[in-house]
């Protein structure tokens, strides 16, 4: 007799076969989904006197975007979540359809792209930044879903009424937690940053609220999901997602802190 109140939907994670690996997965179209709602957000926030940028520009940065983002979180995953296997076979980096990418890998790449992007059309880097702030959560409530409907990455075995049942996690309820982190990293967070878009009026304050809001949030549904099989816990039984976002929270801290003392000096 099963504990959960509900069973993992059966959804094929594949849309569409095409030939041999080549698939259309659900997840792949919510993860271009994602960019393109974020699309939208960015062009409608570049009519905004006080975003710098305009819709041209968001045309075609977006490309620049989903490469950076893509690129740093398969890169990422394969060298920090999945080392081994990128030893063992170093052609496993482009085994996308396999799955493995990570948020940070794809927030450090998509950084990179802002950067040389803003560098390139001489634009405003935290101004522009904070615009992506608050594009990017919406995306992130795609992806969550996308993970849901793969049944991975989901929680640690519980007792709770709303425990799901995940075909690959075994008989036991387990906490949908990729459901939790859709509402805090998703839902809550872009509540926050468009809250404190007409009150945070200093460039880069919203951008490091999106990041230190994105690091409590995964950092605490860390604890109520399923740590890496291959991993396990690690310094002081924390996940490998725990202390990447601690490490997150910090280097944000730092960079917030050296930015606006800079720009104290400055005013």
């Amino acid at each position: 007799m099963t504990l959960a109140s509900f069973v993992q939907p059966e959804i094929d994670p594949v849309l569409l076969h095409i030939w041999g690996p080549l698939q259309v997965r659900w997840y792949s179209l919510l993860y271009v989904g994602g960019f393109i709602l974020a699309r939208w957000i960015l062009v409608r926030l570049a009519k905004e006197s006080r975003f710098k940028f305009t819709p041209q520009d968001i045309e075609q940065f977006i490309v620049w975007l989903l490469m950076g983002t893509v690129i740093g979180a398969r890169i990422f995953y394969c060298v920090v979540y999945d080392s081994q296997n990128l030893i063992n076979n170093p052609l496993y980096l482009f085994e996308t359809y396999k799955g493995g990418l990570s948020f940070h890998g794809g927030l450090i790449g998509g950084i990179l792209a802002a950067v040389l992007f803003c560098r390139k059309r001489k634009l405003p880097f935290w101004n522009f930044t904070d615009a992506l702030a608050l594009a990017t959560p919406p995306g992130l409530v795609l992806g969550r879903v996308g993970n849901f409907i793969n049944g991975e990455l989901y929680g640690r075995v519980t007792s709770v009424p709303w425990g799901v049942v995940f075909k690959d996690g075994g008989p036991l309820p387990r906490h949908p937690s990729q459901l939790y982190e859709l509402f805090l990293e998703g839902v809550v967070l872009s509540a926050v940053l468009w809250f404190l878009k007409g009150k945070l009026r200093r460039d880069g304050q919203l951008s490091f609220v999106f990041l230190f809001g994105y690091s409590l949030s995964r950092f605490v549904v860390e604890f109520f999901r399923e740590p890496d099989s291959h991993i396990g816990y690690l310094f002081l039984g924390l996940s490998m997602g725990q202390i990447l976002s601690l490490l997150m929270l910090a280097v944000s801290g730092i960079g917030a802190y050296f930015y606006f003392r800079s720009s104290a000096r400055r005013n």
